[in-house]
């Protein structure tokens, strides 16, 4: 990945890192489907309207439409649902540690079904390195309830299996030609199509409380940041770096919304942070192989084998 690459993927886990905080927040008034349904619906309404805006259409070739159904499914409406679920069980910590072991499916996936994302001795370890920082960032707290609800652990490992799923599958949109706007827009209105009667059949929410102002910008920024604006970049990046490369943005979620709390709660950063953080970036610094291919540079010739 370039310069350019890196920091759509920076801003991508900020966008990623505050869903948590907005899921926690609107969790305390909603039930978690329709937590994930207000979200992709208004997800939907911001893209489509600025399809509308710019005028463009949706291609007529029933192909895209199959690839919108199960983009939407796999990377929309399986992990939120289970993450949220998840969420509502276990700590938020912990959920962000299972979601982090998402480049390590994706790793192994695009090696069985791409003949360009090998699996390679530099990938492993720096994924390995990349789940390492991410517990050291979120704290040896966070993995005291890890013998508890193991259902819903599953849940959150589950959704990290559909999102390197998801990375993979992806990969088609470039070779049918369809935009990143396009795709986002697709998929997002179509995991909206298949979620939001089953949440309104399940959660029945137009009996519940209206929620405060406080729930209702968490669904806003849920929806048009994390979800609207998150997958317009999600596909950029993936039409140019692979999905296993698009994935390691599971690593820096976690770094994110530390920052975030940093810089706008005051929250005061830990020692095992920065730890964490450093272990994070030696981490991608090994599955991207440029720094490794410049220290094989400096070796003499053959030493990089002995």
């Amino acid at each position: 990945m370039g310069a350019a690459e890196w920091g759509l993927l920076v801003v991508l886990s900020i966008l990623w890192g505050g869903s948590f905080f907005f899921v926690e927040v609107a969790l305390e008034a909603l039930p978690p489907f329709t937590v994930v349904a207000a979200r992709l619906g208004l997800a939907a309404l911001a893209l489509n309207a600025a399809f509308w805006i710019i005028g463009r259409g949706y291609p007529r070739d029933p192909a895209p439409w199959f690839a919108f159904f199960v983009m939407g499914l796999v990377n929309n409406v399986v992990p939120f649902c289970l993450i949220v679920w998840g969420q509502s069980r276990i700590e938020g910590g912990l959920a962000s540690v299972l979601n982090a072991t998402t480049p390590l499916f994706t790793v192994v996936i695009a090696h069985l079904l791409t003949r360009d994302e090998r699996m390679t001795p530099g990938r492993v370890a720096g994924v390995a390195l990349g789940i390492a920082g991410v517990v050291v960032v979120v704290g040896p707290d966070a993995l005291q309830g890890a013998g508890a609800n193991v259902a819903a652990q599953l849940a959150v490992l589950g959704a990290a299996i559909s999102y390197a799923l998801a990375g993979v599958f992806g990969l088609r949109f470039a070779r049918l030609g369809v935009a990143p706007l396009e795709a986002a827009t697709g998929q997002v209105t179509a995991g909206a199509l298949m979620l939001i009667p089953f949440a309104l059949f399940v959660d029945r929410a137009w009996g519940l409380p209206v929620p405060g102002a406080d729930v209702w910008a968490a669904l806003l920024g849920l929806g048009l940041l994390s979800t609207a604006l998150g997958y317009l970049i999600y596909f950029r990046i993936l039409a140019r770096a692979g999905a296993t490369n698009l994935l390691l943005v599971t690593f820096l979620v976690p770094v994110s919304a530390i920052a975030l709390g940093t810089a706008i709660l005051g929250e005061r950063l830990a020692v095992h942070q920065l730890a964490g953080a450093a272990v994070i970036v030696v981490g991608l610094a090994a599955i991207d192989g440029r720094a490794a291919a410049v220290i094989r540079g400096w070796l003499p010739a053959g030493k990089d084998r002995d």
